[in-house]
């Protein structure tokens, strides 16, 4: 194995380990110690990687969300008419969440802390990705004109709650067990017109 790949490997349980205890008891209740021996390093090896929880944890974060605000981007570029890129951001973060849930319920949890020092403009904003197919809609005529960072928190809160109640245990499906559903209740929150469906 080259060193190259043997440091990515090491990275990625690094990572592994500190999503799962950071999904469950949030970055305050786990330790650099329980991190590095879920990665099976000790906590020496552990600091040659990443110099202190605070970054490993805004790695993470930056890395997940900005999975989500690519992804975004794509489906914008990629798709056209709002329905159809509405639909596609539904599948999108249901697989996203099916994927990878402790990463998607770490960017949960953790947003508000990481949120507040990321730059509106940065590539890696998720909300101000979403927020530009919002923009796209209403210039359409897609949806009514209106607030978008208002549209975008009405979305987010479709996606993301039906999320959280499955990780806790409200809901017995995933949430892309209600793809349509929550599609839905996006069109109706959003107010789309009958064009863009």
């Amino acid at each position: 194995m080259s060193a190259a790949r043997g440091v990515h490997d090491t990275r990625r349980r690094i990572e592994t380990a500190a999503l799962g205890l950071f999904a469950a008891k949030g970055v305050d209740g786990a330790s650099i110690r329980e991190i590095a021996a879920g990665a099976g390093l000790t906590e020496g090896a552990l600091y040659r990687h990443f110099a202190s929880k605070e970054e490993l944890s805004r790695a993470l974060f930056i890395d997940r969300y900005g999975a989500l605000a690519r992804g975004i981007e794509t489906i914008r570029a990629e798709r056209s008419g709002f329905g159809d890129r509405l639909d596609a951001l539904v599948d999108f973060f249901a697989a996203s969440f099916d994927a990878d849930p402790a990463g998607f319920a770490y960017v949960l949890v953790s947003q508000h802390e990481h949120l507040r020092g990321l730059d509106k403009a940065a590539p890696e904003n998720a909300v101000a990705a979403l927020g530009r197919v919002f923009e796209d809609a209403m210039a359409a005529g897609d949806i009514p004109r209106g607030d978008v960072a208002l549209t975008t928190a009405l979305a987010l809160g479709l996606v993301v709650q039906p999320a959280i109640f499955f990780i806790y245990g409200r809901l017995a499906e995933p949430p892309s067990a209600h793809r349509a559903a929550i599609a839905g209740a996006i069109r109706r929150a959003v107010g789309v017109t009958d064009s863009a469906v």
